[in-house]
């Protein structure tokens, strides 16, 4: 809820203050400025947010948003720019009014969210407000559950205590007055002391226990939520939806579904377009040099896994002496022989990948994401490393959040390969297009400071 209002309340401020722009410079509204705050509301009702952590005024919290929102802010009227240059629609606006928007309003915005947040955050956490609640089952997952619920006060939530059917010696930490009986003793507790919230953190494989406390709670009007512990594992963009009324669990799914994925597809088109048009001098350039400088093809194509592992063919200038596309593909090393002079310094710069943005228009593979490694070694890997495949529920991408962090090059050994893995999959968890944003200005330091490629 706080997340909608935050939306909306960026949307708002947005049109807002460009309206009230117009009417201080007596600017008149025409079809242009029409379609201008319709296109400015929907990008900052997708693109602004404050971070999930912040819960209050304070420091941190407002230095958190003010950088998250300077992030999306910045995209924000980039993709505006952009739009005016590809429609050779900027002459229709005053460049005064729109500077002077684009440096006022995310002062406003930062100013309106922060204001809601601790609105919130005073309504949720006067005692009278305050919602009490039970745990039953003490684990891992039940103790970090009650830990998340009294470190977050915005939440509005009073934890009483848990209930289980093991003796204190055996629950570990957990003090004598956190534990206020047996399962069995629940229902009556729940009865007499007017709990508003109950949540079922029993290990899943008592699912027995979990239906019968279920029917003992039928004559309560508390809220039952079930946090089975199921969840403790390596989860991959975890939701809840419904298939015809019945509900389902995803537990591993592509963190790109709805508006999300309109969101991540329309934020490549608009990267890759103006990369290709910036580059396109470059492109010519390079091409003409392969081609002029050994025998062969200019573009070197191979067969990789796109999403959800399905074969794509990605394009790279070709670079070695080579065209390798077999069951077994030697990686490139330092000094290889197979690199050609003019390879040798197209990998160094990593200016050989500059096809591939071609791909992301194809839409075989975006801006940022995993990258695509061979077919080959893909068979070599996924039997080597749990979650290897998981990197593919996702389309590879040019550049990604492993290559920023220096996992690029060549692997010699299945750690390193392992921790490529793990940067990927933590991409996939905690995907923004804020994070793509500033994967692409780190990539750039990267290919100037970089020494792995070769």
């Amino acid at each position: 809820m706080t997340a909608l209002l935050q939306r909306a309340s960026a949307a708002i401020v947005a049109c807002a203050t460009l309206r009230t722009g117009m009417l201080i410079n007596d600017t008149r509204m025409t079809v242009a400025y029409e379609a201008l705050i319709i296109i400015v509301a929907l990008l900052a009702f997708i693109l602004l947010r404050t971070p999930k952590s912040t819960e209050s005024f304070h420091f941190v919290g407002a230095r958190n948003s003010a950088i998250s929102i300077l992030w999306a802010w910045g995209s924000l009227v980039a993709v505006l720019l952009f739009l005016g240059y590809a429609t050779k629609t900027s002459a229709y606006f005053s460049r005064k009014l729109l500077v002077s928007w684009a440096v006022v309003t995310p002062v406003i915005i930062l100013i309106a969210q922060l204001a809601i947040d601790r609105a919130i955050a005073r309504v949720t956490r006067t005692s009278s407000n305050k919602r009490r609640a039970v745990i039953a089952g003490v684990n891992e997952y039940a103790k970090s559950l009650a830990s998340k619920i009294e470190e977050r006060s915005n939440l509005g939530l009073s934890l009483e205590g848990h209930f289980d059917d093991r003796g204190l010696e055996r629950l570990g930490q957990i003090g004598p007055d956190r534990l206020l009986g047996k399962l069995k003793d629940l229902p009556a507790y729940v009865r007499n002391n007017r709990i508003d919230l109950i949540y079922i953190a029993l290990p899943i494989r008592n699912i027995q226990r979990v239906t019968d406390l279920l029917d003992e709670l039928h004559d309560t009007t508390a809220s039952i939520y079930f946090v089975p512990d199921v969840f403790v594992f390596d989860l991959i963009q975890c939701r809840t939806d419904e298939i015809g009324g019945l509900p389902v669990v995803a537990l591993c799914e592509t963190p790109f579904y709805g508006l999300r994925g309109i969101a991540k597809r329309a934020s490549d088109i608009i990267i890759a377009s103006t990369i290709l048009l910036l580059t396109s001098p470059v492109l010519l350039a390079i091409a003409a040099a392969v081609k002029l400088t050994t025998p062969g093809s200019v573009i070197f194509k191979q067969r990789r896994y796109g999403l959800d592992g399905h074969d794509i063919i990605v394009y790279k200038f070709r670079t070695m002496y080579v065209s390798e596309d077999s069951e077994y593909i030697p990686q490139a090393t330092k000094n290889d022989k197979r690199v050609t002079p003019i390879g040798a310094i197209l990998r160094r710069y990593s200016i050989d990948e500059l096809p591939q943005f071609v791909n992301v228009l194809q839409g075989r593979m975006s801006v940022v994401g995993p990258r695509p490694h061979a077919v080959a070694h893909n068979e070599e890997y996924r039997k080597l490393i749990k979650g290897y495949m998981v990197r593919h529920k996702v389309n590879p991408g040019v550049t990604g959040l492993a290559q920023v962090r220096g996992f690029r090059g060549e692997t010699t050994t299945v750690d390193e390969m392992r921790q490529r893995v793990e940067a990927d999959l933590e991409y996939l968890r905690n995907w923004s297009l804020e994070l793509d944003l500033r994967i692409i200005f780190r990539t750039v330091a990267v290919m100037l400071t970089d020494k792995k490629a070769y």
